[in-house]
């Protein structure tokens, strides 16, 4: 007796495969005064995630803010630091803030994609810095990055040189164990409901 894969079963295998071989890293911090430097007391709060393509050649940012003394006038990335998860490093990305950040406020949200390849991306003297071309300055951004020596900055009107900051560091991600279970299990499932569909 022959048996056939479902279709859903191939979908799925397919999506997982493809899965695989994308290349996405998230990078996520906790913004807080105390990691800024020099520590602050503010009593904000917030996060930053990023998800980097490097299929796409992108970019995505997420951030949300609270409860600042100040009102926001810039936020941006700063890379790269001379040791991991400490110190400070010129601003990588555009100045004085991403587009459409919102500026003059206490609290809120903000999601945008950019192009890793174009040099609206990023700082000018971040360019220059770093081989003077926006894919060489993204390259240094994303080794930065895996590093642990870039930051999310949010500058206000009370804490010019940054009230919140945090370090980006890798998410983890699921071991090549965990993605064959889960195979496995999705084949399972399927087997079973074509055993009770007969």
């Amino acid at each position: 007796m022959r048996h056939l894969l479902s279709p859903l079963l191939v979908t799925i295998l397919l999506g997982v495969a493809s899965a695989a071989q994308a290349a996405v890293t998230n990078y996520t911090t906790t913004l807080s005064g105390a990691r800024e430097a020099p520590p602050n007391t503010s009593p904000g709060t917030g996060t930053a995630a990023i998800v980097i393509d490097d299929v796409a050649n992108t970019m995505a940012l997420n951030v949300s803010f609270s409860g600042l003394l100040g009102t926001t006038v810039a936020a941006h990335i700063h890379c790269c630091t001379p040791q991991p998860l400490s110190g400070t490093g010129p601003v990588a990305t555009m100045l004085p803030s991403f587009p459409m950040f919102p500026l003059g406020v206490v609290s809120g949200t903000y999601n945008m994609t950019f192009d890793l390849l174009s040099p609206s991306t990023y700082n000018p003297a971040f360019i220059g810095a770093h081989g003077g071309t926006a894919a060489l300055a993204g390259a240094d951004l994303l080794a930065g990055l895996a590093a642990g020596t870039a930051y999310f900055n949010l500058h206000t009107s009370a804490f010019p040189g940054g009230e919140l900051r945090g370090f980006l560091v890798a998410a983890p991600i699921p071991e090549p164990g965990h993605l064959a279970m889960l195979v496995v299990g999705l084949a399972g499932l399927v087997g079973v409901r074509r055993r009770r569909s007969r």
